[in-house]
């Protein structure tokens, strides 16, 4: 069987919701999204839907190339799943997608975190509840807590993540086209010592 990668990016922004947020969960980088693709173009979560109103929340594809997340603090980091397990996370997102309108940032989550209480509600996530409820049926993404419960932290440090950069997140854009451009560089130097070791060998 075949294997995939997903993408998890954990960011701060700064603002005075990852503020409220760190004060729940005590710990850094607050906010994750979900990605599938290492360019993070395809990259989902639960936040706010206007940039300047941090009480309008929900299902969000995020941009990071946005005035609001270019300058975060974040962590890149990708896990290893099976095709099958890819396609579904995907499909689970999409179906969410397919009715965000019904969906709202679950604000009392949070306190629910910071009391130990545990908060279900329905059509509601904060975005590490989100990221642990589509990964649940992940055979190796699995946690010995509620989803209610799982903080940004507790998926960060989940065994067989791979911390594929740590920075700026304006600056990842700009690292991989250099990677690609230093690949393609290797590779034509490569090209042309393989000629000019064959036009020695004539």
């Amino acid at each position: 069987m075949g294997r995939k990668f997903i993408y998890l990016l954990f960011t701060d922004t700064g603002t005075s919701l990852a503020k409220a947020i760190h004060f729940c969960t005590k710990q850094s980088l607050n906010h994750v999204s979900i990605g599938f693709d290492e360019d993070l173009q395809r990259l989902y979560s639960f936040g706010r839907k206007r940039p300047r109103n941090p009480f309008i929340g929900g299902f969000v594809q995020e941009d990071i190339h946005s005035d609001f997340l270019k300058n975060a603090a974040c962590a890149v980091y990708r896990f290893t799943v099976s095709e099958e397990e890819w396609e579904q996370i995907l499909q689970h997102i999409k179906r969410i997608e397919r009715e965000k309108d019904r969906y709202r940032y679950n604000f009392i989550g949070l306190i629910g975190i910071l009391l130990q209480i545990e908060i279900n509600r329905k059509c509601a996530f904060f975005c590490s509840q989100f990221v642990a409820t589509v990964l649940k049926d992940v055979d190796r993404f699995q946690f010995n807590k509620p989803t209610c419960f799982v903080t940004p932290e507790d998926i960060r440090n989940h065994e067989g993540m791979q911390l594929i950069y740590k920075g700026r997140l304006g600056d990842y854009s700009y690292r991989n086209k250099t990677a690609m451009c230093h690949s393609k560089k290797d590779t034509q130097v490569m090209s042309s010592y393989i000629i000019y070791s064959h036009m020695n060998e004539q």
